[in-house]
């Protein structure tokens, strides 16, 4: 990644306990920065939306506490190896690029914002950046150090790489390339038949026009 592309990171303390800006406009951090004491804080670094990742069990003690003042996009999501954390990728991109499009800035959260809420910043980053899951880790380590996705998140996260690269490559494709690619992508054999059909039509013209 050359200089001028490399994402900027503000000067802010890494702490466990607060809202870090992983880049402009988007921040992570624990529940405990989006409690009901903390609202002048929420409102001085500007939030306007925040992610709020939870799984049932905790739904009693992690809540949108400001429901009328931000808004929320609340993420049924188990901190567990075996949860399929990818589907959440989506919305959660398309959610965040909105309140930034707006001007926005938006907190991402779950309990302690070191598992959940970390692999989908660093999932957006990904997407959003065309960065590698290494590199993106990093980034986002750079800014809250105690960040820590399960190993399930991390192999999603790694398996992640292959589908937003060929989303990145049909995007860029022209329809004739990616007509071209359909067709190659088609059955081996039905083509082989198809060419082989076309070959033998071809020298029945020409056995035609010799007799004629």
């Amino acid at each position: 990644m050359d200089e001028e592309n490399k994402l900027q990171f503000p000067s802010l303390p890494a702490t466990k306990e607060d809202l870090l800006e992983i880049l402009p406009g988007l921040f992570l951090g624990p529940y405990s920065a989006a409690m009901k004491s903390k609202l002048p804080i929420l409102e001085r670094q500007g939030i306007t939306h925040i992610v709020c990742v939870r799984q049932d069990i905790e739904a009693n003690f992690i809540k949108p506490n400001f429901p009328h003042t931000f808004r929320y996009l609340v993420l049924d999501i188990a901190d567990n190896p075996v949860e399929n954390i990818i589907r959440f990728f989506p919305t959660t991109k398309e959610f965040i690029d909105s309140c930034l499009a707006t001007g926005g800035k938006v907190l991402v959260h779950g309990n302690a914002g070191i598992s959940r809420s970390a692999a989908l910043v660093i999932a957006y980053l990904m997407e959003t950046f065309g960065m590698k899951y290494r590199d993106a880790f990093s980034h986002v380590q750079e800014r809250r150090f105690c960040i820590n996705p399960n190993v399930g998140f991390v192999h999603q996260l790694q398996e992640y790489e292959a589908i937003y690269l060929a989303k990145l490559t049909i995007k860029m494709m022209s329809p004739m390339q990616l007509g071209r690619s359909f067709l190659q992508a088609g059955m081996p054999g039905s083509r082989k038949r198809s060419l082989e059909e076309d070959e033998d039509f071809g020298a029945m013209q020409v056995t035609a026009a010799q007799n004629g």
